[in-house]
C-alpha cells in the first residue's frame, strides 16, 4: 500500500516514526497490535462522538446484519435517517446519502453548477472538501500535512474555475464576487475549519459570505462533514445562526460506518435525479449498515446535556494544554467549540492558513512521538483538528493533561 495506509492523513510522515497499527477500539480508548492502550483523540477523523464501538449501535447493527448487508434498492433506514436529518439541520429541506465526503462534495458541486448555470466556485486556503479534481487547489488536511503542491494528474481546466481567498477575509471574497460578477456559482467553505488545524470563524466573515451570495444569486456551502452534529446537533449553521443554501455531511450521521451526504432547499435539491436532470449515483448509497449507525448515534446525540457535556470536558482539556505548554516556556493557542478543538504550537491568534503554516511543525512531532508513548493518541499532525467524544471521562482529561506537562 502507498506509504502504508490507505489514507495519507493516517501516515506519520510530518510527525516522524511509522504509523501504529490499530487493534481494536472501545469507548475513548484504542489498542494497538502490540496491546498498548492509547487515549484516542482523533476518533476515526470524527464519526465517534458517542464513543468507540457503542454497545447500542453495536446491536443494531448486528440485528440489521441478520437482514443483509446491502440490498441496491430502497430502504426503511435510510427513509428514517433522512427524516432525522431533514428536522435537524436548518438549511436541508431534503437530502441524498452517498458514501463519503468526498462524493458528497463532487455531487454537491454538479448541483450548484446545474441550478446556478454558472462555472467558477470560491473556496478558501487550507479548506479540504475531499480528493475531487476541482477543490485540490490550496487545500487542507494531509495535502497540507505533506507539504504537497496542487495535486500532479489534476488538469488545468479542472481548476480553472476554482477561485480561493484566505479564511475569515471578507475583503478577499468582496474583491472576487466584483472581478467575477455573475459568474460564481458557489462559495463553499468548512464553517469551523478543521483541516489546517482547529481554526474558528468570524461571525462577521459568517454574515458577510451569506450576504454576498445572497446579492450575488450563487450559492452558499457549508461543508459541514466535521462540524456537522459535531458542534451542535444541527451543526455549525445552527451554532452560528447562519444558514447556508447547500451542506454536505458525512462521518457522524454513518456512525463510524462509510457515509456522505448532501442536501439544501427543495428547490435545488428537486434537480437531483431521478427528480431533475442532474446526474448522480451510488451502489452503496444509503446502505442499511451505515444508515443503521447513523440513526443510533443520532438518537443517543438527542439526550440531554449531549453537547454540555462535549464542550466540558474538551474545554478542560485545552485549557490543561494550553497552560501546560506555556508553563514549560512554549508559545502555544488554540481553542475548541464543543466536541472539536486544536492547538499550534506558535504565539497566535491563528486566524488562517497563513497563521497556522507559522507554527512550530518540528517541535509539535517531538510533542506528538512524547504523547504517544504515555499513551495518548492525537493526529499525527499539526494541521489537523482533535476531537472528543461522550465517552471521554474527566480521567481521560485529567491523565491527558498530565502527560501534557510532562
Amino acid at each position: 500500500m502507498p506509504g502504508g495506509v490507505n489514507s495519507p492523513v493516517r501516515a506519520f510522515k510530518s510527525v516522524g516514526g511509522q504509523p501504529i497499527v490499530f487493534d481494536s477500539v472501545k469507548g475513548s480508548h484504542a489498542w494497538d497490535v502490540d496491546g498498548n492502550e492509547y487515549i484516542d483523540y482523533v476518533g476515526t477523523w470524527g464519526p465517534s462522538i458517542i464513543g468507540h464501538a457503542d454497545d447500542k449501535v453495536n446491536a443494531a447493527l448486528i440485528e440489521a446484519l441478520k437482514k443483509g448487508t446491502s440490498f441496491g434498492a430502497p430502504c426503511i433506514a435510510e427513509n428514517i435517517l433522512a427524516e432525522m436529518v431533514v428536522k435537524a439541520v436548518p438549511s436541508i429541506e431534503m437530502v441524498r446519502f452517498v458514501n463519503s465526503g468526498t462524493e458528497a462534495c463532487m455531487g454537491m458541486l454538479r448541483l450548484a453548477r446545474a441550478f446556478t448555470g454558472r462555472e467558477s466556485i470560491v473556496k478558501f486556503e487550507g479548506c479540504y472538501h475531499g480528493h475531487a479534481d476541482p477543490f485540490l487547489v490550496k487545500a487542507g488536511s494531509g495535502v497540507a500535512t505533506l507539504g504537497l503542491p496542487d495535486s500532479p494528474g489534476v488538469p488545468k481546466g479542472a481548476t480553472y474555475e476554482t477561485l480561493t481567498a484566505p479564511y475569515n477575509d471578507i475583503e478577499a471574497v468582496e474583491k472576487l464576487f466584483s472581478v467575477n460578477k455573475g459568474q460564481i456559482a458557489a462559495v463553499i467553505l468548512e464553517p469551523v475549519v478543521g483541516n489546517s488545524g482547529f481554526i474558528a470563524p468570524k461571525r462577521e466573515f459568517l454574515e458577510g459570505l451569506r450576504e454576498l451570495t445572497k446579492v450575488d444569486g450563487a450559492l452558499l456551502v457549508f461543508d459541514e462533514v466535521m462540524t456537522g452534529f459535531r458542534i451542535a446537533y444541527g451543526g455549525a449553521q445552527e451554532y452560528f445562526g447562519i444558514t447556508p443554501d447547500l451542506t454536505t455531511l458525512g462521518k457522524i450521521i454513518g456512525g463510524g460506518l462509510p457515509v456522505g451526504a448532501y442536501g439544501g432547499r427543495r428547490e435545488i435539491m428537486q434537480m437531483v435525479a431521478p427528480a431533475g436532470p442532474m446526474y448522480q449515483a451510488g451502489t452503496l448509497s444509503g446502505n442499511p449498515l451505515a444508515m443503521t449507525a447513523g440513526i443510533h448515534t443520532l438518537k443517543r446525540l438527542q439526550q440531554p446535556g449531549s453537547y454540555d457535556y462535549l464542550d466540558k470536558v474538551t474545554g478542560r482539556l485545552v485549557q490543561g494544554l494550553l497552560e501546560g505548554g506555556r508553563k514549560a516556556g512554549h508559545e502555544i493557542c488554540g481553542g475548541y467549540i464543543r466536541g472539536m478543538f486544536g492547538f499550534f504550537f506558535t504565539q497566535g491568534p491563528v486566524y488562517n492558513f497563513a497563521d497556522a503554516k507559522k507554527s512550530d511543525a518540528a517541535k509539535f512531532a517531538r510533542f506528538h512521538r512524547g504523547m504517544l508513548e504515555q499513551g495518548v493518541y492525537l493526529a499525527p499532525s499539526q494541521f489537523e483538528a482533535g476531537f472528543t467524544s461522550l465517552a471521554h471521562s474527566e480521567q481521560d482529561i485529567d491523565f491527558t493533561i498530565a502527560a501534557a506537562r510532562r
